[in-house]
């Protein structure tokens, strides 16, 4: 049995316009809900063996406050850049190398690769996972490389506006 928790980046800031995208930071209200959703997650015994994240600055900040919350290692976090800007054909192919050892991992990433992947593995069809949002999946297999269309059970899907 594996578990993958999808997670939506929180809410990012638009206050520079000059600032790359992929140094923008999280503005007032993803600074709220990150530590909202890793508390949430941490009420529901989320215990991942990898947290795996774009090195995005707004993903990146996300992974690093869900991570404390849920008493993971900052310092295990890991970054790939291949999460920045990917497909969900380029998101399971990352999934696929995870250790099989690991039966829980979080990904951290963007959108619209997320709600895409979700939708590929997943057996309850989405329109959007929101900033925050986190889409966990089960499946009944023992690799990673195993995951295929559709193959995945819902667990929960959380995100901030759910918690008002």
């Amino acid at each position: 049995m594996k578990t993958l928790f999808l997670v939506r980046h929180a809410k990012s800031s638009w206050k520079y316009p000059r600032l790359d995208d992929f140094e923008r930071p999280l503005n007032k209200r993803g600074r709220k809900n990150a530590p909202l959703m890793g508390k949430i997650l941490r009420q529901l015994k989320v215990k991942p063996g990898l947290i795996i994240s774009s090195p995005a600055n707004r993903a990146a900040m996300t992974a690093r406050i869900i991570a404390d919350k849920i008493h993971f290692p900052l310092k295990k976090i890991q970054y790939d850049e291949s999460i920045y800007d990917s497909s969900e054909t380029d998101l399971m192919r990352i999934i696929a190398d995870f250790d099989d050892g690991i039966k829980a991992a979080m990904l951290v990433g963007h959108n619209p690769g997320l709600t895409l992947l979700a939708n590929t593995i997943g057996n309850y069809p989405v329109s959007n996972i929101p900033t925050g949002g986190v889409f966990c999946v089960g499946f009944d297999i023992s690799a990673w490389s195993k995951i295929e269309p559709n193959s995945g059970e819902l667990k929960f899907f959380e995100f901030p506006k759910n918690h008002p």
